[in-house]
């Protein structure tokens, strides 16, 4: 067997992993590089001959794990994509909003490869996927079977174990393996693999060392009270899927607990609506930490008609806004929103996730009250005048945690993937200082190792 890096560089980018078991190739994932355009977003699919992939896997629905799988599969036209049920309704919606994302940079930036494929493509590439659910152990094909666990990441999120040639590989996707408020932890496979295919996203940003989840959500909670009794609003810039509706339902058990206002009204925007209703389609999930709660329903959240255009949000005192994207990018609803909100200093911007620091909100992050902000290049800088705060409330879990899994698993083999090379790294060193029985391999990108 042989495991292949088709990732372009060691980071946190276009996802792509390559199994070939020498009778049958597996890919896991097929992302798109967020910080990239046109050709240079996609995994090393050159690395690949035409009609030479028998499956394809896909782990969870974030783009740059699903953002090229319709290209993928467009050049792989036998094989199937294995995924959950709650990551086929995820990726759909959000590869059709990824089409209307690349027909405009087309027009705007000029980028002619865009769009990669188009709606009518991905409902016809929808008739090759094919749902598995976790604990499910599937065969492929003579002496190739995947199990599929949960990964604790985000909704339908599942790690895989790939045997054959009596060889057993587990690949991780990404990891929590603390219960969040919608997503119960990861649930691994702990003994039994001998190569393991790892995330490494957090090896270099140790979390402070008095942090617990519960203190941190109360922290949240009064950080929003406090603006609130001023006469202000919160803005809390977030992912449009996962993250969106993990505050939201933290804002919802606040308010159930009296913490905050029950008729504080809570406002959601762009993307975030479909997310949210697919969320709550899944809702009694044996997998959701609160089977009982359906967010749009529960919360009594107000939602605009499909045949309806969507009214801008706008602007009121004493009001939640949990607004789509978490790092403010150019033309997303918590940027423009922003315009008018962080000059007000009664109003708190509460980040909740990780910012690329060269993103609006990853400045935003960092400035300092009094600073004037470039939110959008083409427009006036803006003064940030309002309170701001930054929780952790990761999707992913800590590298300590995650060390801690490695360390029970002791594989022979373990490939550090989905980080920079000093994540990947600390892994590595730690491997090699606890652990002399296993391995540590950073894949080089298009490289063949074999598997022992």
């Amino acid at each position: 067997m042989i495991f292949k890096n088709l990732s372009r560089l060691n980071e946190i980018g276009a996802n792509c992993y390559l199994v070939d078991t020498g009778t049958f190739k597996i890919v896991l994932d097929s992302g798109l590089h967020p910080k990239q355009e046109g050709a240079e977003a996609l995994p090393a699919h050159d690395e690949l001959e035409y009609d030479s992939v028998d499956a394809i896997i896909l782990t969870h629905s974030h783009l740059d794990h699903t953002g090229t799988i319709p290209v993928l599969m467009k050049n792989q036209p036998r094989a199937k994509l294995y995924l959950t049920p709650p990551t086929a309704a995820l990726a759909d919606a959000l590869l059709h909003n990824s089409v209307n994302v690349m027909q405009s940079k087309r027009e705007e930036l000029g980028i002619l490869e865009y769009p990669l494929y188009g709606h009518r493509e991905l409902d016809t590439l929808q008739e090759r996927w094919e749902h598995l659910d976790y604990n499910c152990r599937l065969k492929l094909a003579d002496d190739v079977h995947i199990t599929f666990y949960n990964a604790g990441h985000v909704l339908g999120s599942c790690g895989v174990l790939v045997e054959a040639n009596d060889h057993r590989l587990f690949y991780t996707g990404d990891i929590q393996f603390t219960d969040q408020c919608l997503i119960k932890g990861a649930e691994f496979p702990t003994q039994g693999v001998d190569t393991l295919v790892v995330e490494t996203t957090r090896g270099a940003a140790p979390r402070r060392a008095d942090y617990t989840r519960p203190q941190e959500e109360e922290a949240f909670c009064e950080a929003i009270k406090s603006a609130l009794q001023k006469g202000g609003s919160v803005l809390v810039p977030v992912f449009a899927m996962g993250k969106t509706q993990e505050v939201l339902a933290m804002i919802h058990r606040f308010k159930s607990e009296g913490k905050l206002p029950e008729k504080t009204p809570v406002f959601i925007g762009g993307l975030s609506t479909k997310m949210t209703l697919i969320f709550d389609d899944f809702g009694d999930t044996m997998y959701r930490s609160d089977e009982d709660f359906h967010i749009i329903e529960d919360m009594g959240l107000k939602i605009s008609s499909k045949k309806k255009k969507r009214k801008p949000i706008v602007y009121q005192k004493q009001a939640i806004f949990a607004l789509s994207s978490g790092m403010m990018t150019e033309k997303t609803v918590s940027n423009q929103f922003a315009r008018t909100f962080i000059n007000n200093p009664k109003n708190s911007l509460l980040f909740v996730g990780y910012a690329d620091p060269l993103s609006p909100g990853g400045i935003l992050k960092e400035a300092e009250q009094g600073d004037r902000i470039t939110l959008d290049p083409n427009e006036n800088d803006v003064l940030f005048d309002c309170t701001r705060e930054n929780f952790d409330f990761s999707g992913h879990s800590t590298r300590d945690e995650i060390f801690e899994y490695i360390e029970k698993l002791s594989p022979k083999t373990a490939f550090l993937v989905h980080g920079d090379l000093d994540a990947s790294q600390w892994f590595s060193d730690k491997i090699k200082d606890t652990l002399p029985a296993t391995t540590p391999i950073i894949p080089a990108p298009r490289k063949d190792y074999p598997l022992q």
